[in-house]
């Protein structure tokens, strides 16, 4: 044996390599779904006052209990102002999406489109999916509901529940039933009601606390019976846009992850206006000098609105000379400034840019914040529509067959297509000089130049004649195409 290889066994020998215990990690989860659902129903609704009760309840753990809202102040005068910032996010994405959705079409059957029109203006379609859009962007998930009743309308009625309201059934991953679950109050005490929508039927359950019971317990339950129907749909239809990584075979509100970035820019904003409130001027007046009450010589106490004055005594020295001095904080208008940036970017990132909620935040030029506001605001609209553009269609179907049934006709296959608008074209201005510069290069045609400049807001025949116009402009004669070994002459 060499001695290269004795001391390659000594060196084994001595290094010995213990392996890692397996450890078992227990964390435990800061809310339920169902908790998670109302803290970010909440941020939309966006009042203080109910945002404060909230996180007062729910900070339990110390990083909770550390936060702007959960802290209680010493004083009385603090006060805790929110930004408004999670309903401006969804009401902007929701109405980007809803103002863009097409008119939806039937590939040639005109009965489907005449029956939609009617059922259209009836439930105004764009605006429920607004509404769809909201709650789910706050909430995580939902779903659309479709159901009867002939004393409210002719047509089917058209709802989207929330994921507070909302459970699925699934099935090999798959959800095969939506439980939509409300609440009844009967002398006091509470029940709930679960309607759950399968494909081809629906049925009711009724329930006081986990057990249920009859459907006669709550009165106005007792009209409630079960439904099977022929048609191979579902008067229920799901609509995720995100999925849930902490919630299995759920939703992910896009307020998921931002509690921190939220609760932070309401710090920074209460902070700012407290500071400007004590930056108010302070006269310090000498006590014979101070505003009294003309009936009873009392002096008035001061207040943070009207009259902030401190009161110091009179000076008893020969030639004293009493005034009045007025004190005013200096406020670091940039600190804040610069927090206020800060923290509103942490709270955007990723879902919305500041140019599309109108924020200037003094940091974008005119084309960087077009860029952003393509790039960031376009992936999360892409996500939101591409998921309508898979529920829509169930939802339209279903309607057209709930129609149908209304009216006594059979069951059929519809085929609508549901498309939305594209986003961020830019502006006349802008397209002509991305026009102007492709015609200078030799690299766009005519009728091309033509289509992208006028897009959809003219017709073909228009487009044909403006195109025939800018060629003989430019002196570009159009000819026919010559044709091959001329005429053809029969021989008898």
């Amino acid at each position: 044996m060499s001695i290269s290889d004795k001391m390659r066994d000594a060196v084994r020998s001595w290094l010995r390599i213990q392996p890692a215990d397996n450890q078992a990690i227990t964390i435990r989860e800061a809310a339920s779904f169902e908790t998670n659902c109302m803290r970010n129903l909440v941020w939309y609704r966006g009042d203080a006052s109910e945002i404060e009760q909230l996180f007062k309840s729910l900070g339990q753990d110390a990083s909770s209990a550390a936060r702007f809202w959960s802290a209680a102040p010493s004083g009385s005068d603090v006060r805790k102002a929110h930004s408004g910032i999670p309903a401006v996010i969804v009401d902007t994405l929701s109405y980007l999406v809803k103002s863009d959705l097409n008119d939806i079409e039937f590939c040639g059957d005109k009965d489907a489109a005449e029956s939609w029109e009617r059922i259209n203006r009836d439930c105004n379609f764009s605006e429920i999916v607004g509404d769809a859009v909201s709650k789910a962007l706050s909430v995580g998930d939902g779903a659309f509901k479709i159901s009867i009743d002939t004393q409210a309308s002719e047509f089917p009625l058209l709802e989207f529940w929330g994921a507070d309201h909302v459970d699925y059934i699934r099935r090999h991953g798959r959800i095969t039933g939506v439980v939509f679950k409300s609440a009844y109050c009967v002398k006091g005490k509470e029940y709930q009601l679960h309607e759950i929508y399968q494909t081809g039927q629906i049925s009711y359950s009724l329930y006081d606390g986990e057990k249920e019971i009859a459907m006669n317990t709550v009165s106005q339950l007792e009209r409630y019976q079960p439904v099977q129907y022929d048609g191979n749909f579902s008067m229920a239809i799901p609509l995720f846009i995100f999925k849930s990584a902490k919630y299995p075979g759920r939703g992910r509100s896009i307020f998921d992850s931002k509690t921190d970035a939220f609760d932070a820019h309401d710090e920074i904003i209460s902070q700012w206006i407290d500071a400007v409130r004590a930056g108010r001027v302070t006269k310090y007046i000498p006590e014979n000098m101070c505003p009294r009450n003309p009936k009873t010589g009392i002096a008035s106490a001061p207040n943070d609105f009207t009259s902030r004055f401190m009161q110091i005594k009179s000076s008893n020295r020969e030639g004293a000379i009493e005034k009045i001095d007025a004190v005013q904080p200096d406020i670091k208008y940039e600190a804040f400034v610069q927090s206020y940036v800060t923290t509103l970017d942490m709270c955007l990132q990723g879902i919305v840019s500041p140019a599309t909620l109108g924020i200037d935040v003094g940091k974008m030029a005119s084309a960087d914040a077009q860029r952003e506001k393509k790039d960031v605001t376009g992936y999360t609209r892409g996500a939101i529509t591409d998921a309508l553009e898979k529920a829509l269609p169930q939802v339209v179907s279903s309607m057209l067959n709930v129609f149908d049934a209304m009216n006594s006709r059979p069951f059929r296959s519809y085929e609508p297509v549901v498309t939305f608008g594209e986003y961020a074209a830019p502006d006349f201005n802008s397209r002509i000089e991305m026009v102007g510069k492709a015609a200078a290069s030799g690299i766009m045609s005519v009728e091309t130049m033509v289509d992208e400049l006028w897009g959809a807001s003219k017709d073909d025949k228009w487009k044909e004649a403006e195109t025939a116009r800018l060629k003989e402009l430019r002196g570009i004669e159009t000819m026919d195409e010559p044709s091959v070994g001329g005429d053809l002459i029969d021989v008898e």
